[in-house]
């Protein structure tokens, strides 16, 4: 079946790459001939990109939830999308993705839209502080947030957000941020992949280990049931990604991505199928693949604005590299590398190792311990 992607970023490279030994081919839309993509398929750019991927296509996907709905719409008459228009709809606008939480359910922190700093005002004096500013649309990675603290910061973060409809949330307690992942076919068959714990270092994923340590069964069920109902209720299919927070109280839901996520990247090696190549499995009809881990502990550690040495990993023998075929910049997912092993203590030193080829993660690897 011939696949299309609208973006030639990283994870349209790792859905080709997963894609191929299904006997699948793959286009991409993007901007250029220098997208890591690029020399993963059929390349098209330019202002007709969109159409050519359609005329190209037997089914279309999407890489990022920033993704125009309307040219979802206009595409979808002529090829399949999925996961389709409705996730894309509800996930690229938090204070629509809270309201679907709201309305399954389904815990997550009081909010409130805001349009001006005095509605800014008014939803801290509801809210109270600490509390946290972000644009409802777009931002990734920590981009378009502010972190309230007092009164006194409210017209600094208002002037942040340059005028855009934003979205304050109640500050989280939380233990620890964790992401669950799963699957759904056009037959309403789910998989759920171990719920997974997250490190980040200034708004920017650094670490995951799966499965996350010490969970209660009882707490993946949970998570699982929130999971099912929003992907019934969006008629998703493809991959869904829910970031969650532990805290005392539960599982606090923070948001969603509809399609293949950083915290999935451990899957490749560390799970029976790849949340990339279930993706695949589930947009062109064919059975989804087991979801069990192949190791008792996996991590994926980003390459994040540096590459560094790529010797000291390809010695390692539990460590896989994976590249992106993208220039060095500050801040920027250049690669990632996971990590499979049998013990906490193998994982850690495992982790610790990396600090030669992360010079910039020593001190968020260091103060990691499982």
């Amino acid at each position: 079946m011939k696949v299309g992607v609208l973006g030639a970023g990283q994870l349209g490279r790792m859905l080709a790459i997963s894609g191929y030994p299904l006997d699948h081919q793959f286009g991409f839309s993007g901007n250029s001939n220098e997208e890591p993509s690029s020399l993963l398929g059929h390349m098209f750019i330019g202002d007709d990109s969109v159409n050519s991927l359609v005329d190209f296509a037997d089914v279309i996907t999407y890489e990022s939830e920033n993704t125009d709905v309307e040219i979802v719409k206009k595409i979808g008459k002529k090829v399949t999308v999925y996961p389709g228009e409705k996730s894309l709809f509800i996930t690229q606008h938090r204070g629509r993705e809270k309201a679907l939480f709201d309305q399954l359910n389904i815990p997550c922190a009081p909010y409130q839209i805001v349009s001006s700093e005095q509605d800014l005002k008014n939803a801290v004096n509801t809210i109270g502080l600490p509390a946290i500013l972000k644009t409802t649309t777009e931002g990734y990675d920590g981009k378009g947030q502010f972190l309230i603290h007092e009164k006194s910061q409210i017209t600094k973060a208002w002037e942040s957000m340059n005028g855009a409809e934003s979205i304050l949330e109640g500050f989280v307690n939380f233990k620890r941020e964790l992401s669950l992942i799963a699957v759904r076919d056009t037959n309403n068959n789910h998989k759920y992949y171990p719920l997974v714990e997250n490190t980040h270092h200034d708004g920017i994923l650094r670490l995951t280990i799966a499965p996350a340590q010490a969970i209660d069964p009882e707490v993946q069920k949970t998570a699982e049931h929130y999971m099912q109902t929003l992907l019934d209720e969006m008629n998703h299919v493809g991959v869904l990604t829910i970031e969650l927070f532990e805290t005392n109280n539960g599982l606090v839901a923070n948001e969603m991505a509809p399609r293949v996520h950083n915290s999935g990247h451990w899957s490749i090696e560390g799970a029976n199928t790849s949340q990339f190549e279930n993706h695949i499995r589930a947009i062109t009809g064919q059975p989804l693949g087991d979801t069990t881990p192949t190791h008792p502990l996996s991590a994926m550690v980003n390459i994040i604005g540096k590459i560094g040495n790529i010797d000291t990993v390809l010695n390692m023998p539990n460590a896989h590299l994976h590249l992106y075929d993208k220039v060095e910049r500050a801040n920027r997912k250049l690669g990632h590398i996971n990590i499979t092993a049998n013990s906490e203590q193998g994982l850690n030193s495992s982790i610790q190792q990396l600090q030669a080829f992360l010079p910039n993660e020593a001190t968020v690897l260091t103060h990691h311990n499982l």
